[in-house]
This record gives structure tokens, sequence and C-alpha cells, in this order.
């Protein structure tokens, strides 16, 4: 079975409200709300859903 989510362990994106560049730990699916939460080195405390992330071109 393929995943769905558009960011991967690892990945550098973008947050699209500061525009700080950083890296995505772990990532989940959320079924009540049906998408993908993220969850960022760089604030451990605090997941993101795709919509408020965009990929980086490196």
């Amino acid at each position: 079975m393929k995943n769905k989510n558009k960011y991967q362990k690892n990945q550098r994106v973008r947050l699209k409200s500061t525009g700080e560049i950083v890296t995505i730990v772990h990532y989940s699916y959320v079924a009540n709300m049906k998408r993908y939460s993220y969850t960022l080195s760089e604030y451990p405390q605090t997941f993101y859903f795709e919509e408020e992330i965009e990929a980086v071109e490196e």
C-alpha cells in the first residue's frame, strides 16, 4: 500500500506562516480528520498539517 502523504521523514519543508525551513521528523494519519499531520525537529511539541507546509526545491 502506497502512502498518500505529500512529505516524507527527514524531508526539508517550509512553514507557510513564517517562511522558515524545517525538517520533518515524523508523520501520521489522523483518521477522524482524514489528513496527515507532521512533527518537525525544530518544534517537537507542535504538529502541522499538509496545508501549513510546502516543499522546498533543493
